[in-house]
Parts: C-alpha cells; sequence; structure tokens
C-alpha cells in the first residue's frame, strides 16, 4: 500500500462527513501497513468544538494499540491540521503527517504557522499535496453548497411591534 491508497481512505472519511453536513476532512492513522485509527469532523453532529478527525484518529489509535505514544505511525489527513490537532499529533509522538490540501486560514504545517518547526520536543516529517486537487474539490465544493443553502434561507427578521394605541 502506498500513500496514494492511505489518502483515498481519508477522502472516503471526509465524504462521509459531508454527507452529514460536516467540513469534509478524514483521516487515517496507519501503522506497519495497517489503518489502526480513523477518523472525521463531527464538530455539528457531536455539538464539540474537539470533532475534528485528526483526534478522532488519534483516539482511535491509540485504543487500538493501547497506548497513547504512536511513535510508529503516520497520519494521513484531507486538510493541513489546525493548531488543536497539530498540538495532538505532536502529543501522540506521530512522527510523520501527510496531508492532501492546504488550509490557509488555519492551517499549522506552514500556511499560517508551522507547529512542528517549533521548540517542542517533537518534531513530525511533514508531506503535502497528496492527493491535493481531490481533498481541495471536495472542500470547494462543500462551502459553494453551504453558501448556497445559506442565501437560499429566509432572512429571520425580529417582528414588529404593534402599536395598539394607532
Amino acid at each position: 500500500m502506498d500513500d496514494l491508497f492511505y489518502m483515498d481512505q481519508a477522502l472516503e472519511l471526509a465524504r462521509e462527513a459531508a454527507a452529514e453536513g460536516e467540513v469534509p476532512v478524514g483521516c487515517v492513522i496507519v501503522r506497519r501497513g495497517q489503518i489502526v485509527g480513523r477518523g472525521r469532523n463531527r464538530r455539528e453532529t457531536a455539538k464539540t468544538a474537539l470533532g475534528h478527525g485528526e483526534i478522532e484518529a488519534i483516539a482511535d489509535a491509540c485504543k487500538t494499540l493501547g497506548g497513547w505514544r504512536l511513535w510508529d505511525c503516520t497520519l494521513y489527513v484531507t486538510l493541513e491540521p489546525c493548531p488543536m490537532c497539530a498540538g495532538a499529533i505532536v502529543n501522540a509522538r506521530i512522527p510523520k503527517v501527510i496531508y492532501g490540501a492546504a488550509d490557509a486560514k488555519a492551517g499549522c504545517c506552514g500556511s499560517v504557522c508551522d507547529l512542528f518547526s517549533m521548540g517542542f520536543n517533537h518534531h513530525p516529517q511533514v508531506v503535502r499535496g497528496v492527493r491535493e486537487a481531490e481533498c481541495a474539490a471536495l472542500l470547494k465544493e462543500f462551502f459553494l453548497r453551504l453558501r448556497e443553502d445559506l442565501r437560499s434561507r429566509p432572512k429571520w427578521k425580529p417582528p414588529q411591534e404593534i402599536d395598539y394605541e394607532g
């Protein structure tokens, strides 16, 4: 198996997230050729800020492997990790991160900042742009549809006061 195969698995999870109205981000964690952790965005359905694909995948891998140190794993994610997820990657000691699309607004593997180059005790290797076009297209399509849906919804207006004295 290769990087393209594992990113395809992450893309499938991202599509599942999009089908539920979530931002389409999917993540898999691989150890010795086996997927040991899977996750996708669930912030809206789970009603939690922690519902990112990477956080779910890390928790799943820790449960599968019976420990919090994922020192011999590779994380594949469709979107560049945010600060929270990059911090979780550092704390889990994941040595390699492979992502698809860059995130100009919240990416912490070089787009907004590079948390992995800072003075932390762990510095994962990063591979950028695997299946980038597919990952970016999925996100673009999702946000285009979301904007269209928001435009078509009726705008809320406060009720007008009724003048009973007039």
